[in-house]
């Protein structure tokens, strides 16, 4: 009798709960049968404005993690190593090394996370707010690296696309700040009218015997790697590999770059569903 009691009060129970809370069961028969289609707004939500959610991530690793920290000093290490064995010879003309700047020796990454929280990617204006804000920190090993180059009478040119009419003074009052070397109007050459920097290299070869290139961008260190596709990108580095970790030194920077332009179908100009079809096009599941 006892176990009979138990049943009927349980089911009492069951009926008693199901009366007062109908809509419970209604969405976990919705869920049940509509495993689908919860699946399809679950992904839709994840993967919207990848683009914009990507320069968070990217900014969280370049802020945070160990690893990032390990591969700056892996890549000033290793150029220590050839600027070492460069001064011990003997020169016809000084010797220089041509680096570039963002992401290479400054660290931007705030400006990234401020653009995306207001739902907005790089625009120029923003961009020269950033800069003149004179905040951008130093690429771990690169204040010490760029100051034993110079105790080796290496001279440093910093060749780099920040605007040479409005962002200069700050460029060069936020390298002096970090304690970076040959922070001048001589050795930090800018962008003019143009955005290719082959002009300014070849500006510094004249004087100068120039025997590494320090970069995140291929652009960064020879002509042959502007205004080319994703394919010719990857064959071009693979034609070129033994002057990497030589002659060219590659910074970490998985935020932005022209390899971003380079795929096919992605427009910087383009919508976020534009840019999301781009991006998925691109990458690999299983």
């Amino acid at each position: 009798m006892n176990r009979t009691y138990r049943l009927i009060a349980g089911l009492l129970l069951v009926s008693i709960i199901s009366a007062c809370s109908p809509t419970i069961i209604i969405k976990e028969e919705y869920s049940k049968v509509n495993n689908s289609q919860k699946s399809i707004e679950t992904s839709d939500r994840q993967l919207h404005d990848i683009a914009l959610n990507g320069k968070v991530y990217s900014a969280l690793w370049q802020q945070n993690s160990a690893e990032f920290k390990a591969l700056c000093y892996q890549a000033y290490n290793l150029a220590t190593q050839i600027v070492t064995k460069k001064a011990s010879m003997n020169h016809l003309r000084p010797i220089a090394i041509i680096t570039d700047l963002d992401e290479t020796v400054l660290d931007n990454s705030p400006y990234a996370v401020a653009q995306a929280l207001k739902g907005e990617e790089y625009d120029s204006k923003t961009w020269t707010e950033w800069v003149n804000k004179v905040e951008a920190t130093a690429y771990p090993g690169s204040v010490e690296f760029f100051n034993y180059a110079a105790s080796k009478n290496v001279h440093i040119f910093y060749v780099s696309n920040r605007s040479d009419y409005n962002e200069k003074e700050a460029t060069i009052a936020n390298l002096k700040k970090l304690g970076f070397p040959f922070a001048d109007e001589e050795h930090v050459l800018l962008k003019g009218d143009a955005s290719d920097k082959e002009p300014r290299r070849q500006q510094i070869l004249k004087d100068y015997e120039v025997f590494m290139y320090l970069g995140d961008n291929l652009i960064d260190f020879a002509e042959v790697f502007n205004d080319t596709t994703q394919e010719e990108r990857n064959a071009l580095v693979d034609q070129m590999s033994d002057y990497f970790g030589r002659s060219f030194i590659v910074l970490p920077n998985s935020g932005y770059g022209d390899w971003e332009g380079a795929l096919p179908g992605y427009d910087f100009g383009g919508s976020v569903e534009e840019k999301d079809r781009a991006i998925l096009n691109h990458v690999k599941g299983y």
